[in-house]
């Protein structure tokens, strides 16, 4: 395989093969990633500028039966430290939300054996009647798969129910590594991953707002994560046309501390700077249909995120007003609004404002620590 015919092939916005991600990841230098990633970043975004957003992760609850080995914030439904968030709570968080510049809430959920369909329904109907105006850009395709086997109802009828109720868009949650060989050691009770595909074909169907996610650096092989991106890239190929699909894929490293599988099963994450990078070029060039490729500064940090616009991102997502999964496994990265325009500025593009859509909306410039 010749690199260059390679990367003109990708250029061409044509789909390489994992065989030929699998080269190129392997024998490209690290500045010759970056430039094939860029290359197809400013095809795609000739604008010297980087989206952000400002939203608040809230937890609806705790109590999850998954038990995911890379997981260590949910609770089983007898532990004395279980919760289902309240609207009192939520409004709450939501008027901070809102004084910071934030509309967005992302609702992260988990696979409670006693919150049914109605209870999402009434949850998103309550928020939209105290705030008609904010987001919910919520749950996830296993919580959707798993409403869906709770009432025994197609997930094109659950995804509408909740459309109707008042979500907005449909995180790309729960994708960890698309390959059934992973998920079965990672998360055996989560869909698998035919049925999180397959929630997504029916958002897309219903033109709902997507991303796509992938967790890596743990128990995956490189042609398992090239696996995972041609998976998304061929749904993301089946939309209906003018439908909007995946606007986003958002790759981000998996968090050991505490987890069962760095203290039980003895894997860390050993994913470098470099090979981050790495991955969000290759992630650009094999998925040239998802417009937006997210840098997570979250996971990363703040140099190595700057480093991926780069090299094929666009994005720099979000402040994350209220993060716990992620951070409850060890990520310890923080932005507030002014912190991130100004780190999108000193890696040289100029940060816009945007919403769950990519459209993009008026901003402050706000002080820092606000």
């Amino acid at each position: 395989m010749k690199n260059d015919t390679l990367i003109q092939k990708a250029l061409h916005l044509e789909f390489l093969t994992i065989e030929e991600g699998k080269h190129l990841f392997e024998t490209l230098s690290l500045a010759e990633m970056m430039l094939a990633g860029n290359e197809l970043r400013k095809k795609l975004h000739p604008e010297a500028t980087v989206t952000w957003i400002i939203d608040r992760n809230v937890n609806i609850t705790n109590v999850c039966i998954s038990g995911c080995k890379f997981c260590n914030f949910y609770r089983t439904g007898s532990s004395s430290e279980a919760f289902v968030t309240t609207i009192p709570d939520y409004c709450k968080k939501i008027e901070e939300m809102k004084r910071l510049g934030g509309n967005q809430l992302l609702l992260q959920g988990g696979l409670h054996p006693k919150l049914s369909l109605d209870f999402f329904e009434n949850l998103f109907s309550d928020l939209k009647r105290h705030f008609p105006d904010v987001r919910l850009h919520a749950l996830g395709p296993p919580e959707i798969a798993y409403l869906a086997g709770m009432e025994k109802l197609p997930v094109k009828t659950v995804l509408e129910r909740l459309v109707a109720a008042g979500l907005d868009s449909l995180p790309g949650a729960g994708a960890e590594i698309l390959v059934d060989r992973v998920r079965k050691i990672l998360s055996p009770v989560k869909c698998s991953t035919q049925e999180w595909l397959d929630v997504m074909r029916a958002a897309h169907v219903l033109n709902l707002t997507t991303s796509a996610t992938m967790m890596f650096g743990h128990i995956e092989t490189l042609e398992e994560r090239l696996e995972h991106l041609v998976a998304i890239r061929q749904v993301q190929s089946e939309k209906p046309y003018g439908h909007k699909g995946f606007l986003s894929f958002i790759p981000w490293l998996f968090q050991d501390e505490k987890t069962v599988l760095k203290e039980k099963l003895g894997i860390s994450n050993t994913v470098t700077p470099e090979e981050y990078i790495r991955m969000i070029a290759i992630s650009r060039l094999m998925l040239p249909n998802i417009p937006n490729i997210q840098a997570s500064w979250l996971t990363v940090g703040k140099e190595t995120a700057q480093l991926c616009l780069h090299a094929g991102a666009n994005d720099f997502g979000s402040i994350m007003i209220e993060e716990n999964v992620v951070r409850a496994a060890g990520a310890t990265h923080k932005f507030d609004a002014a912190g991130i325009q100004q780190a999108i500025r000193d890696a040289g593009f100029e940060p816009q404002l945007r919403n769950q859509d990519f459209q993009i909306i008026p901003f402050t410039v706000y002080p820092a620590g606000e």
